[in-house]
């Protein structure tokens, strides 16, 4: 078999097993991190492989986390998170009077995004009625998620005084569990956001490091669809990797590095 038949099979077979489709992402990244992968694993080609993974319901798991790049962190590039804390979401509530605030994180990993934002939530005294979104098309990182179990190093940029408060240690510090104040803050969801649709009316939508692998063409589409599903006023935060170059013309405002509002 060439290797560009290998290629397409394997696209074939992985969209009809997973609904992830390779054609939508910049082909150079994702062959080379596959061809690594597949290289250390000692196997010839992408059908090989990935025929092998879909015999072991683990390893299937491991691929799938590592081709739809689940590396998070609690308040990662923290200087966003504390202006959530300190400016936005203090004003949205002041705009919105009664009406509480829909929150959504949007590829949301293994967790570590939406339950910093529950955990702000909880800061700025927003109710846990109102949960924060959270979805991702990887089950098995929603699976890791819900548990909410997590080593110290993703933990290294939370204050203190949330350590303390919002988890409870395990291994002698080493790891900790999110409690259940913060845990019935989120409702998570499996959810594909090339095909799916998206809801309405979202005061701060947060997706982050994860459109960057898209096709420039599925990036502007993405982007157009996350603008529609904001509420006037509302805030769209993306990772300090990424830029919507093209901001105005989708209808956003800048409201400060990788922050976009719509007026």
């Amino acid at each position: 078999m060439t290797e560009d038949r290998d290629w397409e099979q394997f696209k074939q077979k992985l969209k009809a097993k997973t609904e992830i489709d390779l054609d939508l992402y910049k082909e150079p990244q994702m062959k080379r991190r596959i061809n690594n992968l597949i290289t250390r694993a000692g196997y010839k080609g992408c059908v090989e492989y990935f025929d092998h993974v879909c015999e072991n319901k683990d390893d299937f798991a491991a691929f799938i986390e590592y081709l739809t790049i689940n590396v998070s962190e609690f308040f990662r590039n923290d200087s966003q998170w504390w202006k959530l804390r300190d400016k936005i979401i203090p004003e949205l509530t002041q705009k919105r009077g009664n009406r509480r605030l829909k929150l959504w994180s949007a590829g949301c990993a293994t967790g570590e995004e939406p339950y910093s934002l529950a955990i702000l939530s909880a800061v700025c005294g927003l109710e846990a009625s109102s949960p924060v979104l959270a979805m991702d098309i990887d089950q098995g990182a929603l699976d890791i998620a819900q548990k909410g179990h997590y080593v110290k190093a993703q933990l290294v940029n939370a204050p203190k005084e949330y350590l303390a408060k919002y988890f409870t240690t395990k291994d002698g510090g080493e790891s900790y569990d999110v409690n259940q104040e913060i845990k019935r803050r989120v409702a998570f969801k499996r959810f594909n956001m090339i095909d799916d649709s998206f809801g309405t009316g979202f005061d701060i939508i947060l997706c982050r490091n994860v459109v960057i692998y898209f096709t420039n063409e599925t990036k502007a589409a993405l982007y157009q669809k996350f603008f529609n599903a904001l509420a006037p006023g509302g805030y769209f935060l993306v990772g300090s990797t990424e830029q919507i170059f093209e901001y105005r013309k989708l209808g956003f405002e800048m409201a400060g590095p990788f922050l976009y509002t719509k007026k």
